[in-house]
């Protein structure tokens, strides 16, 4: 499971973006400004191999939480809801070196 401690700090995430991975999962958290002008966190996960940019759109899933500390805890939990509700999907992402 990803851990609060696996993501670096809100000050990090106010300069620019944080991507790592797990079990075959990546993610992107990012800072986004929404439509009412409130800056919020952006969390993307896609299978692995390929990093943010070589990953076709509909691939990737996103979800926004509260730029604050207690938004990175919400991405954190939901990017472990999506390690356990679509495992099968981590678990054969080597697969996608054929695309």
């Amino acid at each position: 499971m990803i851990q609060r401690q696996d993501i670096l700090s809100m000050e990090y995430l106010k300069k620019t973006e944080f991507t790592g991975s797990h079990q075959g999962m990546r993610y992107r958290l990012e800072g986004v400004t929404d439509e009412a002008g409130e800056k919020r966190l952006r969390c993307t996960v896609w299978p692995e191999p390929f990093h943010f940019f070589a990953t076709s759109p509909d691939q990737k899933e996103a979800a926004e939480f509260p730029f604050a500390e207690d938004g990175v805890a919400g991405a954190v939990a939901w990017m472990n809801d999506k390690l356990v509700r679509d495992k099968d999907k981590w678990e054969h992402a080597e697969n996608n070196w054929d695309r």
